[in-house]
């Protein structure tokens, strides 16, 4: 399993809830599973929330951390693929 945490940039308020959902996630999800923080809109000019704060929660809890345009398609990509990389690690091996 793998959870995106995704703040938009250009509102304090998505990132401040951040926290919250982490304690959410550690209340109902597995102990294994993926998380990755990502803040989204970084293509627009009206960033409030720096990429410092950012990595700096991310840091904090443990966390994966992008920044992404879901406009312009920046780390996308790269996103789901070092999400999809980090749960089939997870994954136990069939023998």
């Amino acid at each position: 399993m793998g959870i995106l945490l995704v703040y938009d940039v250009t509102q304090e308020i998505t990132f401040n809830n951040v926290t919250n959902w982490l304690k959410q996630i550690e209340s109902h999800a597995s102990e294994d599973v993926v998380k990755i923080l990502v803040a989204n809109k970084i293509d627009l000019p009206n960033r409030v929330v720096g990429t410092e704060a950012g990595q700096s929660l991310a840091h904090e809890y443990g966390l994966t951390y992008f920044e992404t345009s879901a406009m312009t398609g920046t780390n996308i990509n790269e996103l789901f693929y070092d999400a999809a990389s980090q749960i089939i690690k997870l994954k136990p091996q069939v023998t």
